[in-house]
């Protein structure tokens, strides 16, 4: 009887070791993999997209540009070819949304800062005002270091073009003023093949964590 009941344990407990190694397997299976969408114009709420380009539903890349950095450097789409890279759009004298979104901007530069697959793109949209001095005093004042992260100026006809047919992340400003942009919270993840993965509040900090997260899960793919 003993015997017979120490059999019955030992089947027992195959059984569940069994039953679990097969659940763990068809989880693993059935488990979606992590994916990033591609976003294209067409994807777009239609108030952060220039009205020629919203009907754009696939085939969307970052066209070339050239700036000037706070070091007085041109950037072009060289500088970042190949990369990873996060852009935005600010101003130096803003005082709502873009020193937490320039703070939290900073705890992604520390995130990557080992990672030469990633940087970072913050553009003025009062290039009037951000010139190179402005802009170095700024990347001053919060840390910001120049190998991973450019801050730039330059016409702004050509900024409010990237916004909104390239990034698609800034509304209009006031209609009167041609080229008048409204900053805004949006932070922009594109990938190395100039396409844009994904949109994140840069005032939130969950937000940062998701975007730091996708970075890594880009830089992997």
């Amino acid at each position: 009887m003993k015997s017979i009941l120490k059999k019955y344990r030992i089947f027992i407990g195959v059984f569940v070791i069994f039953s679990i190694i097969t659940l763990f397997l068809f989880y693993t299976a059935l488990k979606p993999e992590k994916t990033l969408p591609i976003f294209n114009p067409s994807d777009i709420n239609p108030e952060l997209v220039d009205s020629t380009v919203q009907y754009i539903s696939k085939y969307h890349t970052i066209a070339d540009f050239s700036f000037t950095n706070q070091n007085g450097k041109t950037v072009t789409q060289k500088d970042y070819e190949g990369k990873i890279y996060v852009a935005d759009f600010f101003f130096t004298t803003c005082t709502s949304i873009c020193p937490k979104m320039t703070a939290n901007l900073f705890d992604v530069q520390e995130a990557i800062k080992d990672n030469p697959k990633v940087m970072l793109l913050s553009h003025t949209v009062f290039p009037e005002n951000d010139n190179v001095a402005v802009l170095k005093a700024y990347a001053k004042k919060y840390d910001i270091d120049d190998k991973k992260w450019n801050l730039v100026t330059g016409d702004k006809k050509e900024i409010y073009t990237m916004a909104r047919k390239s990034y698609l992340a800034v509304k209009l400003g006031k209609p009167e003023e041609l080229y008048d942009m409204v900053h805004t919270e949006n932070l922009v993840l594109v990938d190395t093949k100039r396409r844009v993965r994904g949109f994140y509040d840069g005032t939130k900090k969950e937000d940062i964590q998701k975007l730091i997260e996708d970075i890594t899960f880009l830089s992997k793919e």
